[in-house]
């Protein structure tokens, strides 16, 4: 299992707000629920999953503001990839929070 952060930037837009961007390729993420769990924030999207499926997931999701008329998309990626255990973006924060609790 692993943890992808990614961030889809459609260049050369019309106005500055990529906020309807974001849900077409939220409503596209909703598609995977099957297969992903996902966290939209507000300056990227967690997707955890087993990694072949994320990186299908990953493609589907660039070509979105492409399918809407953008020539240009930066996408940014970041995969926490962890074999020794099962990596889950729950677990992640708990583990977080439990370190501030004993402060």
């Amino acid at each position: 299992m692993a943890i992808v952060d990614i961030t889809i930037i459609p260049i050369g837009t019309n106005e500055p707000s990529v906020s309807q961007y974001v849900a077409e390729i939220h409503q596209l993420l909703e598609t995977y629920k099957d297969k992903v769990k996902y966290q939209l924030t507000p300056m990227s999207t967690i997707i955890e999953g087993e990694l072949p499926v994320l990186f299908e997931v990953i493609q589907a999701l660039h070509e979105v503001p492409f399918s809407k008329g953008v020539q240009r998309v930066a996408t940014n990626i970041r995969i926490d990839d962890r074999r020794d255990k099962q990596l889950i973006m729950s677990e992640k924060i708990r583990s977080v929070e439990g370190k501030l609790n004993k402060s």
